[in-house]
């Protein structure tokens, strides 16, 4: 592409990955879900539940990658990449991952965990795309407890209360709110979810299997969204306990 053209679509994705295992943690799937989101040709992947570094699971599974799960998973498709480390153990830790086609200019990971309990994380990314304004792209995993999930919602609308007002910002990722509170919440910040705007409501996205909660979001500002999708058949069913999203998004 032309260093001055102007990228009008962007083509995103966003996987709870699961640490890198299917349902129930009965096999390490990794190698076959890179192989999959590959197919896909999405300019950038938002990535919740991977893995920095184990070092119990590198010893155990042969397949393990030499390298971090979200370098695996970037392989050569997706030349940038940003982690937001959240849950540090003594095995090692994880949190959420950006990988990107275009550059990452600078990245914040802003720690939400309410009360030492659940550590979770914003990661704020802020892209260099070709004709455009600074692109916001924010990966989110919230927790499990909706009194939690409230105050990190809270905390997000003050992070994008600190965007330009006019620049293009896409969240994405594990809302784990299944009392359907978000949409409510992130409204105010003039924020719409991708699902809700074409088809009423978010996406089933859990269990992968059988899902019916709509855990899983793609929220937009100063954009507009085409073909948004949840990838419920094979092989994704089978890849982690959530259901992929996708969407193009037109700057």
């Amino acid at each position: 592409m032309h260093p001055n053209a102007s990228f009008q679509t962007l083509h995103i994705m966003t996987i709870n990955v699961h640490k890198g295992f299917n349902f129930f943690n009965r096999r390490h799937i990794l190698p076959e879900l890179r192989d999959a989101v590959n197919t896909l040709s999405t300019d950038m992947v938002f990535l919740q539940e991977v893995i920095g570094e184990h070092k119990e699971h590198a010893m155990r599974y042969h397949d393990w990658p030499g390298v971090t799960q979200y370098e695996y998973l970037a392989d050569s498709m997706w030349p940038d990449f940003a982690y937001g480390r959240n849950a540090v153990y003594p095995e090692g830790d994880h949190g959420n991952a950006l990988l990107s086609r275009f550059p990452i200019l600078r990245y914040e990971n802003r720690d939400i965990s309410i009360r030492g309990t659940e550590e979770r994380g914003l990661l704020h990314c802020i892209l260099d795309i070709p004709g455009q304004a600074e692109v916001h792209a924010i990966c989110v995993h919230l927790g499990l407890r909706q009194t939690h999930r409230l105050e990190q919602l809270a905390l997000l609308c003050d992070l994008l209360d600190t965007i330009p007002s006019s620049e293009p910002v896409i969240v994405a990722g594990d809302f784990n709110d299944w009392r359907l509170q978000a949409n409510k919440v992130l409204v105010e910040c003039n924020m719409h979810e991708a699902f809700a705007l074409h088809y009423g409501q978010s996406a089933k996205s859990f269990p992968a299997r059988w899902p019916f909660l709509r855990l899983d979001r793609i929220y937009v500002r100063n954009v507009s969204v085409r073909n948004a999708e949840a990838l419920y058949r094979r092989p994704w069913s089978h890849l982690s306990d959530h259901v992929p999203l996708i969407a193009e998004i037109c700057l």
